[in-house]
């Protein structure tokens, strides 16, 4: 009950701090997507499909409160948890760096995604630029946060765990 509760709250606040208070985050005009990092930690802490639900509610929360057509942010997120969630059950996934450049990855491929689909949709969009200028360091930068990140969602959604002694 209180995993569930926990998880919730989680989405809750990581949507609020991104959509309402972007401005808490930024860092030279560059917000992290802080959504992302939480499906990714959930695909190497705990399952797929923990993940995925957590990007299908997540990516509703997102796109609701940008304004955008409903789905563009969950079925980037679905598909980049689900990834995440697979590739994580082939290598070992428990050194930090490793968590980095997974986070890295799923921040530039959900970034390139969400451009690919808002350009096919309006190909006035300078697709290259918005890559350049937006995603990529977006990417980086979520990924700098990454530990930070990381901690307090073990902190809060494996409390027990970390109580112990331990992080699983």
């Amino acid at each position: 009950m209180f995993r569930n509760a926990a998880w919730i709250i989680a989405i809750i606040v990581m949507a609020l701090l991104q959509t309402n208070w972007p401005d808490v985050l930024k860092l030279q005009n560059v917000v992290p997507d802080l959504m992302l990092a939480l499906v990714v930690y959930l695909a190497l802490k705990e399952s797929a499909e923990r993940a995925m639900f957590t990007g299908v509610f997540g990516g509703i929360v997102l796109d609701v409160a940008s304004n955008s057509v409903l789905g563009h942010h969950v079925l980037c997120l679905v598909l980049g948890g689900y990834t995440i969630a697979q590739l994580s059950r082939r290598i070992i996934s428990e050194h930090p760096a490793i968590k980095v450049g997974l986070v890295l990855v799923a921040a530039f491929a959900n970034g390139v995604l969400y451009t690919m689909i808002q350009y096919i949709q309006n190909p006035g969009i300078p697709f290259i630029y918005t890559i350049v200028s937006s995603v990529a360091p977006a990417a980086f930068f979520t990924a700098l946060l990454t530990p930070l990140l990381f901690y307090l969602l073990s902190r809060t959604l494996h409390h027990k765990n970390v109580a112990h002694g331990g992080l699983t």
